[in-house]
């Protein structure tokens, strides 16, 4: 797999970086990542952790501390879903252990492991910042609240047609 940016994610790159004061280029490292890994596979290799680090003249390590830092970042490939269930207080309080047993069983993975069929991932974050609505779980930039076992069900039958609708 290629670890270089196209025209496209170049420009964007640019544009990122552009939102900063000059020699402040770090400020951009969240952005970047992000583009990085949406460019590159939905994870983060070395190399690309290299790449982003060599685009933003900053050393490697600095990139490698944001990264294995923040959930929201992959460090391993993943599956086309990534089911983020928080883990935290709240959530807890509310089932989401039941939930995270439920999706280790209905989908036969551990956290951090993804599916044979590579389609979902099972990851277990920190606060998501939905506490009102627990257990709950992100997938992508979704929210989805309130989680029971029928939800996940509904929630695991909808992302699988979403995917053979595009295939």
């Amino acid at each position: 797999m290629a670890t270089t940016f196209n025209d496209t994610q170049m420009t964007e790159f640019k544009r990122l970086v552009a939102r900063y004061p000059e020699g402040k280029q770090k400020s951009a490292l969240l952005p970047a990542l992000h583009l990085a890994q949406d460019s590159f596979g939905g994870w983060l290799s070395t190399e690309t952790l290299d790449y982003v680090a060599s685009l933003l003249q900053i050393e490697p390590i600095e990139v490698y501390e944001v990264a294995t830092f923040y959930s929201m970042y992959n460090l391993k490939p993943v599956g086309k879903f990534v089911f983020e269930v928080c883990q935290t207080g709240p959530c807890m309080v509310s089932g989401s252990d039941n939930i995270i047993d439920y999706i280790k069983k209905t989908l036969d993975i551990k956290p951090g492991e993804t599916t044979k069929d590579g389609m979902f991932t099972l990851k277990l974050v920190e606060c998501l910042g939905a506490c009102g609505y627990a257990p709950m779980m992100q997938v992508g930039k979704i929210y989805k609240e309130h989680l029971t076992k029928e939800k996940v069900d509904s929630i695991i039958a909808e992302y699988r047609a979403q995917a053979a609708a595009n295939n």
